[in-house]
Parts: structure tokens; sequence; C-alpha cells
């Protein structure tokens, strides 16, 4: 069964993932959290309201998407860029495996997604 048009199980393990990428006794200043759309997922950074007239709500900055294509079975990892259009990474070739953008986006090694 899909979320959405998703693979249900990767859509819980990127959720999973985004969960924990934060320490727990510093989530009321940082999280990471993964948005659920149709045929994609967003990985977001979301931080605390820091000032009063903004209002009460988090901010959320997109770090990274991962798009699923139904008919290939393949993820494939794209970048955020200033004007917040997303292009697809070409440094990583798609996978079948989830896993596979999650670890590559763990390794830290390309500053375009995390600073």
């Amino acid at each position: 069964m899909a979320t959405r048009g998703l693979p249900e199980l990767d859509v819980a393990r990127a959720q999973r993932w985004a969960a924990n990428q934060v320490p727990e006794h510093v989530r009321d200043e940082i999280r990471v959290e993964c948005d659920v759309a149709a045929r994609h997922l967003t990985i977001c950074e979301c931080r605390p309201p820091w000032r009063e007239d903004f209002g009460p709500e988090w901010t959320r900055f997109p770090i990274a998407r991962l798009h699923f294509t139904k008919t290939t079975g393949l993820w494939t990892l794209y970048w955020r860029d200033r004007n917040l259009k997303f292009h697809r990474y070409r440094y990583l070739e798609p996978s079948p495996h989830i896993h596979d953008l999650l670890e590559y986006l763990d390794q830290r090694s390309d500053p375009i997604f995390w600073g």
C-alpha cells in the first residue's frame, strides 16, 4: 500500500530518519522533519519563532527533496537553490532504496544541503 502514491515503508523510514537527526534535549530549538506530498518527500529544518510579531509558527526551511518515480521505482535526490527551487542532484544516481539517499544526506559531505 502507498501513502499518497509513495511506498509507505519508505515514507516511514524517512520520517524516522528525520526525527533522529536532532538529539531530544535540543528539539525545542531545532527539528528536522519530513513533509509528505504526492510524489516526493521534503526534508525541512525547523526552528521556533524568534520574534513575537512573526507569530507562533515554527520556521520551515527546505533542505532536500526526495522524489519517487512510480514507473521506475526509483528515488532521486534534489537540492534547493537560493530561490527555493529544486534541482536534480547530479552527484548521486537515483536508487530503488530511499536508504541510499538518506545515508548520503547523513554523511553531510556536500554543504549544498546542510550549509
